[in-house]
């Protein structure tokens, strides 16, 4: 049987990574304050979670891109910007728009309520599938913010005043806000607890 550094009575700094005794509460070391568990880490899981879906939904119901040319001005949010690039035959773009920011960030929304109840209720998964989920939210968080680039790099680059521009819409802004803040949440979960009995 593996015993867990907890149940040895000892605890790691987070700040600088030396062991101590259970009993001890500031490292002499570099001074930081020691604590087995965060008590507050579930609650700024929730909160950044909670945060994060509130600005999701504008992200979904307003304009992503504003399009003005000499006659034409067009506003498309997401989903509607995935049905256009479907109907001009985009199928491949369309799809990458999609998963990239309907799907990842549903499943991002998903799996981080899903590990943070886990860790209230138990066991729906392995410890082993719960810590590897984990790693996915980590690891995908750093992708999420590539509608916020193609964005801003439209805009950038798209600046003929006189025949057409592009500019951000809100929506861009919320999403970017969202990708932030469910970071932060994924962040904020304390992998360690998925081990506690």
């Amino acid at each position: 049987m593996t015993v867990t550094a907890r149940q040895a009575g000892l605890v790691a700094c987070t700040r600088c990574g030396r062991v101590w005794p259970a009993d001890v509460h500031t490292c002499a070391r570099c001074g930081a304050p020691l604590s087995s568990r965060d008590p507050g880490a579930l609650q700024r899981v929730w909160a950044w979670w909670i945060a994060g879906l509130v600005v999701y939904i504008p992200a979904n119901v307003y304009p992503m891109l504003i399009t003005r040319t000499l006659n034409y001005s067009s506003e498309a949010t997401i989903l509607g910007g995935v049905i256009e690039l479907l109907s001009h035959g985009d199928v491949l773009v369309a799809l990458v728009v999609f998963v990239a920011s309907i799907l990842i960030p549903v499943g991002k929304f998903i799996a981080i309520g899903f590990l943070a109840l886990s860790v209230e209720k138990r066991r729906w998964m392995s410890e082993h599938g719960q810590h590897r989920l984990h790693a996915v939210v980590e690891f995908i968080g750093r992708w999420s913010m590539i509608d916020v680039f193609v964005v801003a790099i439209l805009a950038s680059l798209v600046r003929f005043d006189a025949v057409a521009t592009i500019n951000p819409g809100i929506a861009a802004v919320s999403f970017a806000l969202s990708v932030a803040f469910t970071m932060l949440a994924a962040q904020s979960f304390d992998p360690r607890t998925i081990w506690d009995d």
